[in-house]
């Protein structure tokens, strides 16, 4: 199917590279840019096209969609003097997928609503697997009619898209999600390592766990011991996916939301002292978060 769009996608990492891909799959033209080299080298191996900038990106782009890793990386490049909203179109649609504080999305939305650009915050879920499939979640925070913009462009890179309420109601959706997906990978590890520690073959205790009342989305999609599973970190010595750094900084963002809304979130902050622990050794903090796993096994021989 032939698009008219003409897309700038800023942010080629993990999660950004694979729904670049897809958006061109669909037939948008993409203009991509990352500061890594080997990503961009990757997004024009899929059919982007190279941008030596992101302003250069955004010249002439229908439709911008970020995917950066943290809130300062997004203020940055969006606001002030020589941020990308002052060279930006107002007929342009602003999608950042990044997952951020939501007063930092309300702060960027507001900033482009000031210039007549429409802006939503979109979240995702559903890990490289999904973004490489092409079926993530979206969650979007903004108005109704910036968010019917951009559901094409939402759907050429995922399979369920939900409009959580006005700007940064994406954001707070989504580190709800992730605090729990960290509370589940959690206890799928130690529940785990428990039945292997007993005895038990992982595999097998995970089939019986997956069709009993402790089935989960780790134990389904993104079991996390080796051997169990093929296709997830846990089967490479968790090399990629969706890093113990990242979930750090969603646990933070988290708590930050629950201390402004006097939420009690017990588990939660469980959750982040535990991966804090892990992520205590440097060479932990880059590998997969399922890796939480290993916080739970005994050294070889005891």
């Amino acid at each position: 199917m032939e698009q008219s769009q003409r897309i700038a996608f800023l942010g080629l990492g993990n999660m950004g590279g694979p729904m670049a891909a897809n958006l061109v799959k669909h037939g948008f033209s993409v203009t991509a840019f990352d500061v890594s080299k080997p990503m961009l080298e990757s997004a024009v191996a899929n059919g982007c096209r190279r941008a030596d900038s992101a302003h250069a990106a955004i010249n002439g782009a229908d439709v911008v969609v970020s995917m950066l890793p943290h809130g300062e990386a997004v203020r940055s490049l969006y606001l002030g003097v020589h941020g990308l909203l002052q060279a930006m179109d107002a007929k342009t649609l602003l999608i950042d997928c990044s997952t951020i504080s939501a007063s930092d999305a309300r702060q960027v939305i507001a900033a482009a609503g000031e210039r007549g650009i429409d802006a939503i915050d979109a979240p995702v879920s559903g890990g490289t697997a999904a973004a490489a499939a092409g079926t993530l979640s979206f969650m979007c925070g903004g108005e109704e009619k910036a968010l019917e913009r951009a559901r094409p462009v939402l759907e050429a890179m995922g399979a369920n898209i939900f409009h959580a309420g006005p700007a940064g109601s994406g954001q707070v959706a989504k580190i709800c999600n992730n605090m729990l997906l960290a509370i589940h990978m959690i206890g799928t590890a130690e529940a785990l390592q428990m039945g292997v520690d007993n005895g038990l073959d992982p595999k097998v205790l995970s089939d019986i766990m997956r069709a009993s009342s402790g089935g989960n989305w780790s134990l389904e999609k993104y079991n996390p011991y080796p051997g169990v599973m093929d296709n997830v970190p846990a089967a490479r010595d968790y090399q990629g996916g969706f890093s113990v750094a990242l979930m750090l900084k969603d646990l933070g963002l988290a708590m930050d939301t629950a201390a402004g809304s006097a939420s009690s979130t017990p588990l939660g902050a469980l959750a982040k002292n535990l991966y804090q622990l892990h992520g205590g050794d440097p060479i932990n903090r880059v590998l997969d978060f399922s890796s939480i796993q290993n916080l739970f096994r005994r050294p070889v021989g005891n």
